[in-house]
């Protein structure tokens, strides 16, 4: 296992993060425990949940992942051994049932958010806090294009300094440590920056947003501001939904998996990623790899790249996903997939 600095904190996190986005969904708790647990003993104390979860997101459920989290430190104990990563909602996405859809990125929302997120968790901090999505229309989620359409479009956004005022009295109070963002854009990212110099205000030290081999747009100045800023990527998606385990290759659809399971999770069903993925199945192949272990070494080894937030619905997938770390991609390989990258680049952004 190796660790990489967190921004300019001080701090160093595996560069494996664990995805809890399924639990209260696809797993139960008994499970979750056997994740959280084997997670842990592998050096694994990055864990990443929000608000929202589990997805997708229902009345219901909404708060379950967080709760069952919640469970493990009230029965397991050792709260300071964790890096804990939690995420507000936004409007527009998260949905109305979401604290009675009051998801404003303002200072009673930010601090009723964080009131229940504690309270599931069974504690009094949050090492990470994080903006799940921009308020502002903007691309995320597989949008494409910002036409005059979406720019002119009527919502109520919330001042960035305004929410970055309210997050860094979070701090002050001790109830969040550190604020990350994501799905963000490379102009949020430096305008939240800008801010906090100028304002002397607490610095955002991570974004997460998608990363894989079907979609690198993160290289396209958000990298660069990774090299700049310090401030690094969180990858999540790195396998793409599991497009990238090959379990759904040549049509196939696994009775559990969450593509088979959920219509919503479409982003990486279309005929260019299906080639693309094609394409990289058969370069693992050549070189002795599975594809699983090619798409996560591959994120591994991007300097930009603080920590990788692997999922898993059950556990062999879960051991599965940090053995594919110790694997080093050669210079063939790495060749390999940008000449894959130049003739499909991004075909899942």
């Amino acid at each position: 296992m190796q660790f990489r600095p967190l921004a300019d904190t001080g701090i160093l996190l595996p560069e494996i993060c664990l995805g809890t986005m399924t639990f209260g969904e696809q797993n139960t708790q008994e499970e979750a425990f056997q994740q959280l647990d084997y997670a842990l003993d592998q050096g694994l104390y990055f864990w990443d949940t929000a608000e929202m979860y589990p997805v997708p997101p229902k009345p219901e459920t909404q708060g379950a992942t967080e709760c069952m989290i919640g469970n493990w430190i009230a029965s397991r104990g050792g709260r300071d051994q964790l890096f804990l990563a939690s995420k507000i909602a936004g409007p527009s996405q998260g949905g109305s049932h979401i604290r009675d859809g009051r998801t404003r990125f303002v200072a009673d929302e930010i601090a009723s958010a964080i009131d229940q997120s504690l309270a599931r968790l069974q504690t009094d901090y949050i090492d990470l806090y994080q903006l799940h999505w921009p308020q502002r229309p903007t691309n995320f989620f597989g949008k494409l294009g910002y036409g005059n359409a979406e720019a002119a479009e009527a919502r109520a956004v919330t001042d960035l300094e305004e929410t970055l005022t309210a997050l860094h009295q979070e701090i002050q109070k001790g109830r969040i440590r550190y604020i990350g963002l994501s799905n963000e854009t490379p102009w949020g990212t430096m305008k939240f920056l800008h801010l906090a110099e100028k304002l002397g205000l607490s610095k955002f030290v991570s974004v997460q947003n998608p990363y894989s081999l079907l979609n690198r747009t993160y290289e396209m100045g958000m990298s660069e501001i990774a090299k700049y800023e310090g401030v690094g990527l969180l990858a999540y998606s790195p396998l793409a939904f599991g497009y990238l385990t090959g379990k759904f290759r040549h049509g196939a659809r696994p009775a559990n998996a969450r593509v088979t399971l959920y219509s919503r999770f479409s982003r990486y069903s279309n005929p260019e990623s299906e080639w693309a993925t094609e394409q990289y199945a058969q370069l693992a192949e050549q070189h002795g790899l599975t594809l699983t272990q090619l798409a996560l070494a591959f994120i591994k080894q991007q300097f930009f790249v603080t920590s990788t937030i692997i999922g898993a619905t059950n556990l062999d997938q879960l051991k599965e996903n940090i053995q594919a770390f110790e694997i080093d991609l050669s210079e063939d390989v790495l060749k390999g997939i940008e000449a894959i990258h130049c003739q499909q680049p991004n075909p899942a952004p």
